[in-house]
């Protein structure tokens, strides 16, 4: 498991008919709270903040298609010669980081291949890197550019 220290980070957020709202900084959109907003959102942070990704670089729920089923990955990171790099699955804090959740961003994998996958629920993190068909778990996250 990887240890994150999040950043403090000075969200802005606001109530409209009785729900919260925070404003996204990579997308520039105000978005629902929810509990998997909250750690995707602070996991952003941590990836602009600490790891130093490029936020021209981070794409954040966007569509792609699985077969004929529809699915939007949480976060993706492309390399500086614009291709897909790292893909981040976030999950509300009370969700376990199961096989299940493996799974799903392996599922992603397939329609968008990247070398690094992460998966987070805020308090628990897991790193890993395709080697070879391979998965092998990382002890931090990488270096940009790695």
């Amino acid at each position: 498991m990887i240890r994150i220290e999040y950043p403090l980070f000075p969200f802005r957020m606001k109530r409209v008919e009785g729900k919260e709202f925070i404003f996204d900084e990579c997308r520039r959109l105000w978005i629902r709270l929810t509990s998997e907003e909250w750690v995707r959102q602070n996991f952003l942070q941590y990836l602009l903040q600490t790891k130093k990704y490029p936020a021209p670089l981070i794409a954040i729920e966007k569509e792609i298609r699985l077969g004929e089923m529809k699915k939007r990955f949480d976060i993706l990171i492309y390399s500086a010669q614009h291709q897909p790099w790292l893909m981040v699955e976030c999950k509300a804090m009370e969700v376990p980081l199961q096989d299940d959740v493996l799974h799903q961003v392996l599922r992603y994998n397939i329609a968008v291949p990247v070398p690094y996958l992460v998966i987070t629920n805020g308090a628990a993190s897991f790193a890993y890197i395709r080697k070879n068909n391979q998965l092998q778990m990382l002890e931090d996250l990488p270096e940009y550019g790695i």
